[in-house]
């Protein structure tokens, strides 16, 4: 996901007949102990969760605020104010901010370069770990929603997720900062079926407006000069001042599809799908092949290769190909289909291949994958790959009963992960395929010096 918040954005009152039909259960503060807030930036704490902080003050709830990052990053252009000198604003406007909402609370600052979370995700882990540990009673864990759509709030959700997995008695509620403006009020895109609501007091609410208003380097420009623009302006802010907050709970792990349902599909269709008949196959496998950018790979391996189809005409474009696949059965038409090739048994992610990489072949498979295992998986891709290789991962658009999510959301989850944009995006009505560059990988015009 990206965005630009210095563009409209949704209109908040394009929220309120949404919000008036969605069935929340209740944000409970009588059955926690403490409450932890994970704030990736100063002001995050205020928006996404100004008024359970104060309402949990009010309950005599204890409440803990780990702020990731000073913030520093929130006027690259700025002509006026340095990021060294906004890292001294926003640390004190966070903690008047935090005074206002609930004088008794304590922070921890993490001291984490603003939009570097992802290279420093172990000093949030550790601090999280360790706040958790050896708590009576139950705590509420509060963190930005994960598809939130900017970097540091994902990862930060992503710590606090994996952390409050493995911390016994903990609850985890994950709330919007971004979603609001970009969301689409008539087609959200946020997982409003798990929505929790907080119904704020007027104390509260007041508490809550008057924590933003603490934070004039966000609401305010810091001068007329362009780049100075404030970040949160009255338009942004209505998003977060309404009555009520909201967080979304965190569903029931998924589980990825099982081997066994895989060996089932091939005894009952040995040929597993029709690749070889279908037109829609044929074509998407020559569009997969048409967006390779180079015309030669040293290395490819091809997850979830099935019968071998894809993997032959791999064969005639790298030097080795190696073939994975969930189930026994496949594999040995593959090996008669693609003889030049080599082929594992392996179930992503834990059974991952050794070897490097400059080519990579995702097609059809990372639906079938719980969400944690895709990233674990994006994570062994991004591990194993070559700097001069490349990604290509192809989906299938439409419903699927066996599928755990879809291909949209794979091709979304992988655009949010990867490290840099697209090469290349196509997009129809039957499929999404996209192709994810390593590092020193440039275009084919330039690769051919035919660009100045």
């Amino acid at each position: 996901m990206s965005f630009d918040h210095r563009e409209p954005g949704t209109d908040p009152a394009d929220w309120t007949p949404f919000l008036d039909t969605v069935a929340a259960l209740p944000v409970r503060l009588d059955t926690v102990a403490s409450v932890v807030v994970v704030a990736p930036h100063p002001d995050d704490e205020t928006l996404g969760a100004g008024g359970l902080i104060a309402s949990a003050a009010d309950a005599g709830v204890p409440v803990h605020v780990l702020l990731v990052t000073n913030g520093e990053g929130s006027h690259p252009d700025s002509p006026s104010t340095s990021p060294e000198r906004l890292r001294s604003i926003r640390d004190t406007e966070f903690r008047a901010a935090l005074a206002v909402l609930a004088p008794a609370a304590s922070a921890t600052l993490l001291g984490v370069p603003d939009g570097g979370l992802r290279e420093h995700p172990d000093l949030l882990r550790s601090a999280l770990t360790e706040r958790l540990t050896g708590v009576d009673g139950p705590v509420l864990v509060v963190a930005p929603w994960r598809g939130d759509g900017h970097r540091d709030h994902r990862i930060a959700g992503e710590v606090a997720a994996d952390v409050v997995e493995h911390a016994p008695g903990t609850e985890l509620l994950e709330y919007p900062i971004w979603a609001w403006h970009w969301d689409d009020a008539s087609a959200p895109a946020a997982p409003w079926d798990r929505a929790r609501s907080l119904v704020l007091s007027s104390a509260a609410l007041d508490r809550k407006r008057a924590a933003l208003d603490a934070y004039p380097s966000q609401t305010r420009p810091l001068s007329p000069a362009p780049g100075d623009e404030p970040i949160v302006d009255d338009r942004h802010a209505a998003h977060h001042l309404r009555p009520t907050e909201w967080f979304f709970a965190v569903s029931a792990a998924q589980s990825s599809r099982s081997r066994e349902s895989f060996d089932a599909h091939y005894a009952r269709k040995p040929e597993g799908w029709d690749f070889d008949g279908s037109w829609y196959e044929r074509r998407k496998r020559a569009v997969t092949l048409a967006a390779l950018p180079r015309e030669r790979y040293r290395s490819a391996l091809e997850l979830g290769c099935a019968t071998g189809v894809l993997t032959a005409e791999l064969t005639e474009r790298a030097d080795a190909v190696l073939g994975t696949d969930i189930a026994a059965a496949p594999l040995a038409r593959a090996r008669l289909r693609a003889p030049a090739a080599r082929f594992v048994q392996a179930q992503l992610p834990s059974e991952w291949p050794d070897g490097r990489w400059d080519l990579v072949v995702m097609s059809e498979v990372g639906y079938y994958l719980s969400p944690s295992d895709l990233d674990a998986t994006i994570d062994r891709v991004l591990g194993s790959l070559d700097d001069d290789g490349v990604l290509v991962a192809c989906h299938w658009r439409h419903p699927d009963d066996d599928a755990v999510t879809s291909g949209d959301v794979v091709d979304a989850r992988l655009a949010e992960r990867w490290p840099r944009p697209a090469l290349v995006r196509h997009v129809e009505e039957d499929f999404v395929l996209s192709v994810l560059p390593g590092p020193a990988v440039v275009s084919v015009a330039t690769t051919e010096g035919l660009t100045p």
